[in-house]
């Protein structure tokens, strides 16, 4: 049995070596295939990584607040004829958190948390000399809210921790500096929508690489936010919450909500757009690589074909030597399997060379570096798509090959 296997192996190789041009060709669209499939690939996960990333810089996991209230119908029960009333304007009603620091423990003490901290919203005006710019100034605890949106990885000047030690600093976004001409050390004024007004040093700018957030926000002490606003210590407008499998922060909001009878909205529903926007880029990248892939099967099958059409011969001349059906069906998928290897490995290469160029080429604006890198997940989808694409395209004629009459060859 070793010895026909061997045998087997060796009419594979030769059918390969005298068909050098054909065989050139299939490893060449297994090539192109499998670079493409794992580029597009590895750009699709670089894009969602990078989405995910920017959000993350100043979007929670889970973002829990008192939704705005709206007015219920009112009527008479007791009447045959009722007269409703409606008023759909929506009531001005204090949006603040009851007993911050319960729902603060409470929510800490919940399975799979990982940081919780508080935050107050204060939209402001920034002031220097006679340029002023509108934005939203976001009261934290520096230390807390690190651990969360990471924020000392993004400062490109001055310190973060200033902001603990100094009570009326301010780090400001890259935007807001340059438009306003600051810097770190210098001092500008803010001024808050309930017309109080603060004289701020600047202890560092920020840059996310999103534009909007970076010529509008700002952070502060939470604390100077509740001044700002004219309310007291335990004025919080939102309590941010990580947990540690981002992924299903959907679930986890549900439940959150549920516990404290607050709306609790994960990252995924506050930015729908770019979600679905992701969606349809993953579908589409699917869809081109997936085609590339099988248009490089189809090559290896049409050359397959003609091989078997060409050696027809030879193969009523194995069957009638002995070869099983069996027999046959492993010399072309040997065949195609070397093919496929030869395609993938080069594949592969190619695709690394890419992604190596392509990681390095810097595209400006809100992205910065060609958003891609090495995805091992990736290179392993590849090599399976690219063995079982040719597997299948070697084994379909190799079926039709096994199944020749010998007899029926040798009488034409």
């Amino acid at each position: 049995m070793k010895h026909k296997h061997n045998i087997n192996s060796e009419i594979s190789i030769s059918y390969i070596v005298t068909n050098k041009k054909l065989t050139t060709i299939a490893a060449l669209g297994v090539t192109i295939g499998i670079a493409i499939f794992v580029f597009m690939n590895s750009m699709m996960k670089g894009f969602d990584r990078t989405s995910t990333e920017s959000i993350f810089k100043t979007v929670p996991h889970i973002r829990l607040y008192k939704d705005d209230e709206t007015s219920v119908p009112l009527s008479d029960k007791h009447k045959e004829s009722e007269t409703i009333i409606v008023n759909p304007k929506i009531v001005p009603d204090n949006n603040v958190l009851v007993n911050p620091n319960a729902l603060i423990k409470l929510l800490q003490s919940q399975e799979d948390v990982k940081v919780v901290t508080p935050q107050t919203n204060a939209n402001v005006f920034y002031n220097n000399g006679k340029s002023q710019i509108s934005g939203n100034a976001t009261g934290i605890n520096i230390e807390e809210a690190n651990k969360m949106f990471n924020i000392k990885s993004y400062v490109v000047e001055g310190n973060a921790d200033d902001l603990k030690n100094i009570q009326n600093g301010i780090l400001l976004g890259v935007g807001i500096a340059n438009k306003m001409n600051v810097r770190t050390g210098d001092d500008i004024s803010i001024t808050s929508s309930k017309g109080v007004l603060k004289t701020m040093k600047v202890v560092g700018l920020f840059r996310t690489n999103n534009s909007n957030t970076d010529k509008s926000k700002s952070y502060i002490n939470i604390s100077l936010a509740q001044q700002l606003l004219q309310k007291n210590a335990s004025y919080i407008t939102d309590i941010n919450v990580n947990v540690n499998d981002f992924n299903n922060a959907n679930i986890y909001a549900q439940r959150f909500s549920k516990l404290t009878g607050y709306k609790a909205e994960d990252w995924q529903a506050a930015n729908e757009t770019l979600m679905a926007a992701a969606k349809m880029r993953k579908v589409i990248i699917t869809v081109i690589s997936f085609s590339i892939l099988l248009v490089a099967g189809f090559g290896i099958y049409n050359i397959l074909n003609m091989t078997i059409t060409q050696k027809i011969n030879d193969i009523a001349i194995l069957k009638a030597m002995g070869f099983r059906g069996g027999d046959v069906v492993r010399i072309f998928v040997q065949q195609a399997l070397i093919i496929g290897f030869l395609g993938i490995a080069l594949g592969l290469t190619l695709a690394t060379i890419l992604v190596n160029v392509l990681s390095h080429v810097y595209v400006g604006g809100d992205i910065g570096y060609f958003p891609i890198r090495f995805e091992p997940s990736q290179y392993l989808k590849g090599l399976i798509f690219g063995f079982l694409v040719t597997f299948f395209a070697g084994y379909i004629p190799a079926r039709k090959a096994a199944n020749v009459d010998p007899v029926s060859i040798f009488r034409k």
